[in-house]
């Protein structure tokens, strides 16, 4: 695992997405077969493991090539709040609750939506501050966490 880390890339340890973590469960599976199941031989799970990969690394070099399969198969931030106004539409629809939205504020050492140039959900889950002060502008990420309330417009 470790050598076709090194070959396929190293963003695989930093920046987990969508394919990553399917890749990591499939690697696993195949991996777990080729252990315990009729095939117990090392080549079996090597050979597995490396199809995956490479089938892995084609699928990102098709995305980063292709503008129709990147759009197809990747994610995109989403704006939360954009100066200073939340987009209850998009909070309710990514059920994200105000405490959650308050909460990463808080971290981003921004106390009201007012003081919020650009609030972003990024497609890796973290939700990205700018804050409008003059003064210097701040930026800074909170990862989000599941199994909260919606926000509701009031």
């Amino acid at each position: 695992m470790v050598v076709a880390l090194r070959i396929f890339g190293k963003k695989e340890l930093s920046q987990l997405n969508t394919f990553d973590i399917i890749l990591i469960l499939l690697i696993s599976n195949s991996v777990q077969n080729a252990m315990v199941g009729p095939d117990t031989s090392l080549w079996g799970g090597l050979a597995a493991a490396t199809v995956l990969f490479a089938l892995n690394f084609v699928i990102k070099k098709t995305i980063a090539k292709s503008s129709f399969f990147g759009n197809l198969l990747s994610d995109k931030p989403q704006i939360l709040i954009h100066n200073g106004k939340p987009d209850f539409k998009i909070l309710g629809k990514l059920d994200i609750s105000h405490d959650e939205l308050s909460e990463a504020m808080r971290e981003h050492g921004v106390e009201h939506y007012s003081d919020v140039k650009l609030a972003m959900l990024e497609p890796d889950g973290n939700i990205s501050i700018i804050s409008g002060e003059h003064d210097r502008m701040r930026q800074s990420h909170f990862k989000r966490r599941r199994n909260r309330k919606n926000i509701v417009s009031v």
